[in-house]
């Protein structure tokens, strides 16, 4: 007899980081660390939605496991894509944000758990380069693009188009 395969059993990075209330800690603690940033404070406190931390939450909770409502209200990774399109952010803008969100982990509580972390860094790595693309002025946006699904193995492929 084999024994179970344990990754098949293993939570969602949602689930294991502690559901809805982690990723709004998770996101106000992101949040506020922009503030503090000098390159991203004025980004930060001019212009955002009065929401901008729940649909920020929402967002990350859907891409890492957690239920649809960033698609089901707010238009899915293309609604987020268009948010952040032309805006002509330096590359660095995304570095900053990655460290910010990095550091906000702590913030948050978020487990302290080696791989749990490192998919989360890895996460937000390739999205800030995933967002940071279409930074240019001019920039468009497919409006049918699939929400990304990450696990604890990384980007998953999205299921094929009917």
């Amino acid at each position: 007899m084999t024994e179970p395969d344990s990754r098949r059993a293993r939570p969602s990075l949602y689930e294991f980081a502690g559901g809805e209330q982690a990723f709004l800690a998770l996101a106000a603690a992101t949040h506020e660390r922009c503030l503090q940033d000098p390159e991203l404070n004025h980004p930060f406190s001019h212009g955002l939605s009065p929401r901008h931390v729940e649909n920020l939450a929402a967002y990350w909770a859907e891409v890492l496991g957690g239920p649809p409502r960033y698609s089901n209200v707010l238009g899915g990774h293309s609604g987020m894509l268009t948010i952040h399109a032309g805006q002509g952010a330096p590359d660095e803008m995304g570095d900053r944000f990655e460290t910010c969100f990095i550091r906000a982990m702590d913030d948050a509580e978020l487990p302290d758990e080696p791989e749990f972390r490192r998919a989360l860094s890895d996460y937000m790595h390739w999205a800030t380069r995933e967002v940071n693309s279409y930074a240019p002025p001019g920039a468009r946006v497919d409006p049918n693009q699939p929400m990304p699904h990450w696990s604890w193995d990384g980007l998953q492929e999205p299921p094929p188009r009917p």
